[in-house]
């Protein structure tokens, strides 16, 4: 396999980082939902439970940093070619998940900062709190929390989509998909 194989090495450094950041994401968010402000601190305590909604904020942040890098250098470089090429079906499949995927992973950062802002909270990116997006509306503020949830849910299943047809190519094909976005090879 030459270098035109793979993506860009910032890119692949890049897919990376976001995988991390989304599935830490993912599973303080999924945690916070499920258990709500109250349930948390009866089990885990005041302090390290504001620290848990400080991460997921934080999280949040960074992972629209990160997709915002991850765009420009997926609009700036040259997409390698499969090699083999997918079918048809592999094409139509890999390529909606990867545009729904970018899509939710800008739009659910948004979602969540306006969400925070409308409902009176501090949007924090570690210590430093950001501007809110919008002014207070505790009624905006439980809708867009709804769909920040929902969309949580969707991103879950394009997650899943994903590292499945990862797992078809590298463990069933044997192709070279896994090796374009490898750190390693």
């Amino acid at each position: 396999m030459h270098e035109l194989d793979h993506y860009i090495y910032p890119h692949r450094v890049l897919h990376w980082l976001v995988a991390g950041a989304a599935l830490l994401s993912l599973a303080s968010g999924l945690t916070l939902g499920f258990l709500g402000f109250e349930r948390t601190v009866e089990l885990i305590g005041t302090g390290v439970t504001n620290l848990l909604y400080t991460s997921h904020k934080t999280l949040g942040v960074t992972i629209l940093l990160l997709m915002t890098l991850r765009i420009i250098t997926r609009i700036a470089f040259v997409v390698p070619d499969h090699d083999p090429p997918l079918n048809g079906f592999e094409r139509v499949v890999s390529t909606s998940v990867h545009h729904l995927l970018y899509a939710a992973l800008v739009v659910m950062p948004l979602l969540g900062w306006a969400a925070t802002a409308s409902g009176g909270f501090p949007v924090e990116f570690f210590h430093w709190h950001l501007p809110g997006l919008i002014g207070e509306h505790p009624a905006l503020s439980e809708r867009l929390f709804t769909w920040h949830g929902w969309l949580g849910w969707a991103i879950v299943v394009l997650v899943t989509l994903h590292v499945l047809g990862a797992l078809y190519h590298w463990r069933i094909k044997r192709d070279n998909v896994m090796k374009r976005m490898s750190l390693f090879d």
